[in-house]
This record gives C-alpha cells, sequence and structure tokens, in this order.
C-alpha cells in the first residue's frame, strides 16, 4: 500500500492509451451494463491485490464498457470535453487531495476557487461582485441559486426561512417556462417546492418564453415569486428573450434566475452575446464548466449577484473549523468538497478572455456547419433554428427516426441521441467539445449517410 509510483505511472500510461485510442475505438460503449457487472462484480476478495495490477485490470475490464466523450465525435446529450489544462489540473487536485471548504485549511484550494468564480463574472459580463460557488452539475446550481432565492422572497415578507423553514410559510410561485430543463423541477422538490407551486408559461416554436405569456402569468397571482428563465433550451438550444422578460419580472417584484448550463457561455463573445441580451439584470444563474467551458466532471457553477443571499442560505458555523467569511463552503450545498477551482482555474488561464471566446464561437460554427451539411442528406430535417450548438434532426416519420438512431450508435463512428420534441422522435446533436473538427463534423454526415442508404 506504500507504493504510490507504479499506481500513478500504471494509470498515467493507461490515460494515454485511451486517449491515443480515441480516434479509431467506437464512440458509444460496446459493452452492456450486465457485461459490466460481470467484468466488474463478483465477491469481494478475501485478499488484496497490488495496487499497480488493480490500476492496470480497472482499464482492461472498464475499457469496452467507456463512452468516447472525451473525443471529438461524442455529441449525445450535453457533455463537453476536457480540455488538456483542465485535465492536468484535475490529476493534480486529486494527488493533493484538498478539501476545497475553508481558507485555513486550504488556502491555495479556495483561493483558485474565488479567481475562477471572479474570472467567470467577468467573462460573462455579470454585475461586480456577484458570487460564484463550484457545486456538482446543473442540478445543483440551479438548486443553490434557487435556494438563495427562496431565502430572499420569503425574507421580503417577512419570513425567515432558515430559522422557521418552511412549514406555514406563505407559499412561493415558481414561474417556469413550459420547455424547462428537468433539474429545474428536481431541485424545486429538494427545496420543498411542489408542481402545485408552479405557474407555467408558454413558449414558442423553439422552446422561448413568450413576454406576453408571462405578463399574463404575472398577473394572475401574488405573493413570494422566482421566475426562472432559460440560456439554450437544452433541445433547441434556443434561449428566452431576457431583455423582455426580466423587466416583467422586475416590476412584478420576482427574483430572475437564469438556467443556463451550456447556454450561459454565449455571453463569453461578442458575436453571440446578442443571444444573452439582458441576462446580466437577473439575480442568479446556473451554469456547468463541465459542459462548454470543457473541465473535466463534476464542476457546476452556481452564480448569485447579492452573496449575502447565498451566505444566509449555506453559510454554518461550527465550533471546532476555524472558519472566515471567504470560506468557499458559505456559498454552496457542501461541507467537504472537492477542491474543483484548480481544474476551472487551470482552463481559463490556459484560453484566456480570446481563447474562451474562440473557443464558445467555434462550438457554434461547427454545429451550424451540421446543420448545413446534414440538411443535404435525402429526407433529413433540421428542426431547429441552429442559433447556438445544438442541432435537431428526424426522418420522414418516428419509426424510421427512431431506428436510425439505434443505427448511428451501432456503427459507431459518432454519438447522437434520441429525444422528442413536441411529440415527434428527433435526434440531437449537441456539439460541446473543444476537440470536434470539421473531420469530425465530416466523419460524423457519412457515418448517418450510410445509415441513411441501408434504412432506404
Amino acid at each position: 500500500m506504500d507504493d504510490r509510483t507504479g499506481p500513478l505511472d500504471a494509470a498515467h500510461d493507461q490515460a494515454r492509451r485511451f486517449l491515443e485510442g480515441l480516434g479509431t475505438r467506437p464512440v458509444w460503449p460496446t459493452a452492456s451494463y450486465e457485461e459490466m457487472l460481470d467484468a466488474l462484480g463478483g465477491p469481494l476478495p478475501e485478499h488484496g491485490q497490488d495496487a499497480t495490477n488493480v490500476v492496470e485490470s480497472l482499464a482492461r475490464s472498464a475499457g469496452p464498457g467507456l463512452a468516447g466523450i472525451a473525443g471529438g465525435r461524442f455529441f449525445g446529450f450535453v457533455i463537453g470535453g476536457a480540455l488538456p489544462a483542465a485535465l492536468g489540473a484535475d490529476w493534480l487536485t486529486s494527488t493533493w487531495d484538498q478539501n476545497g471548504a475553508m481558507t485555513s485549511l486550504t488556502p491555495a484550494a479556495a483561493a483558485a476557487e474565488r479567481t475562477a468564480g471572479r474570472w467567470i463574472v467577468e467573462a460573462l459580463g455579470l454585475p461586480t461582485g456577484t458570487a460564484a460557488g463550484l457545486v456538482t452539475g446543473g442540478l445543483m446550481a440551479n438548486f443553490t441559486g434557487l435556494a438563495a432565492a427562496r431565502h430572499r422572497v420569503l425574507g421580503e415578507v417577512g419570513w425567515d426561512v432558515a430559522q422557521r423553514g418552511l412549514a406555514g410559510s406563505p407559499p412561493i410561485r415558481l414561474v417556469v417556462g413550459e420547455h424547462r430543463h428537468d433539474t429545474v423541477d428536481l431541485a424545486a422538490r429538494y427545496l420543498g417546492l411542489g408542481r402545485d407551486a408552479f405557474v407555467l408559461v408558454g413558449a414558442d416554436d423553439q422552446g422561448r418564453m413568450r413576454p406576453d405569456a408571462l405578463r399574463t402569468a404575472l398577473r394572475s397571482g401574488a405573493g413570494p415569486t422566482i421566475v426562472c428563465l432559460q440560456a439554450g433550451e437544452v433541445h433547441t438550444g434556443a434561449f428566452d428573450p431576457f431583455d423582455a422578460l426580466i423587466p416583467l419580472a422586475r416590476d412584478a417584484g420576482a427574483w430572475v434566475h437564469v438556467d443556463g448550463a451550456f447556454g450561459l457561455w454565449a455571453a463569453a463573445t461578442p458575436r453571440l452575446a446578442w443571444l444573452t441580451a439582458g441576462i446580466e439584470d437577473a439575480d442568479s444563474w446556473a451554469t456547468d464548466a463541465h459542459k462548454t467551458l470543457n473541465v473535466p466532471y463534476d464542476c457546476g457553477v452556481a452564480l448569485v449577484r447579492d452573496p449575502a443571499d447565498l451566505v444566509a442560505a449555506f453559510a454554518i458555523d461550527a465550533d471546532y473549523i476555524p472558519g472566515s467569511g471567504e470560506d468557499p463552503m458559505n456559498l454552496v450545498p457542501e461541507f467537504s468538497r472537492r477542491a474543483r477551482g484548480f481544474p476551472v482555474w487551470a482552463a481559463l488561464r490556459s484560453l484566456g478572455r480570446s481563447g474562451l471566446a474562440r473557443l464558445v464561437e467555434t462550438l457554434a460554427a461547427r454545429a451550424a456547419s451540421f446543420a448545413e451539411q446534414l440538411a443535404r442528406l435525402p429526407g433529413v430535417e433540421i428542426v431547429n433554428e441552429v442559433d447556438y450548438t445544438q442541432v435537431m434532426l428526424r426522418l420522414k416519420d418516428d419509426a424510421l427516426t427512431v431506428e436510425a438512431g439505434r443505427q448511428i450508435l451501432a456503427e459507431g463512428t459518432a454519438v447522437l441521441t434520441p429525444a422528442q420534441w413536441e411529440g415527434r422522435a428527433v435526434l440531437r446533436c449537441s456539439v460541446s467539445s473543444w476537440a470536434t473538427t470539421e473531420d469530425d463534423v465530416a466523419q460524423t454526415v457519412a457515418a448517418v449517410e450510410r445509415v441513411l442508404a441501408d434504412l432506404v
């Protein structure tokens, strides 16, 4: 157990082989979950094994059950790759094994997180002084922002939720779009806001919340209100019209939260900032660093205009912890936590402002190229307006679309994932990885063309 060099050398060797093989291995896993249970399962061994052998055995056994997410042809869901600097920093993060909760115990981790958060605020054009906390992903980023919102809107009507809890509190209205992401609903459930608290607002054919529908929804009731908007609908990539919606919410005295898991980063480049016009006037924002920023899992970002709202929701005073007002744990739900600031700091430091803008622009350009080339294929319909990084396509009917999706995954060149939009089967292509090249786009389109030729 004292041998550290052997396992690290083995991990480095296996990691290098994995990355070097991404161009030729199938992008979708070739083994099923059941096969992986057989390969990795069994009873707990009676005796241990040499650590180096364990690492090598894990790599061999797990290989067929791994997706090529780190490569340039994974377009499933909305999952980015890992920038080289962020990957290297993530290895160091595991080696250093720092608890990123406190400035006293791990000042380097706390400083990296504080700096990375400030850089994100600057890059996205959010108000100076906005607080940033690093969490596990988009779900917890939404939870964190909405927790701050819950504290504030109840406090404004004289109810201290931290002291009194929710029982007997004035009801909160959560005003949401009909095409919101599922994590908003789950975050609300965690916060004790059931579906009865939801006020649904209609959207256009791309999933953008309609200002007239929001105005009607806000006038339909009163009391503490949170309006949840969206930067990047997960199917179409569409952005709510913030410059029209946020003033309506402000007039109603509502807190405005923006779920921008992958779309918030459009604000980092002047070429795409029109998509997020007015977003800086919100009160909280949620995004994922492991999507558009291409930081390794896991890393979400919760941003709140007034840090006092986060501190009120999450700060804790334990007599055995030498705390300070700068402790990262005061801004997030977690107590003990991974030092996520190092990979985020490294990603932003390696890119700089111009590199970040170029990364986002390139992802959008690759998506536009996808849409243009796929639209040339016989029988392919591009369903959405490709303004950002999402491309949604379908064939002449649902059955053909579903079967094409199954065969594309089995073919192995690339990953597109099935979904439904407005009751019809579609295939989604999410361009999220820094590693995606024009050649990856061309290879994927060629694979789709081969599959379609076999189907018709």
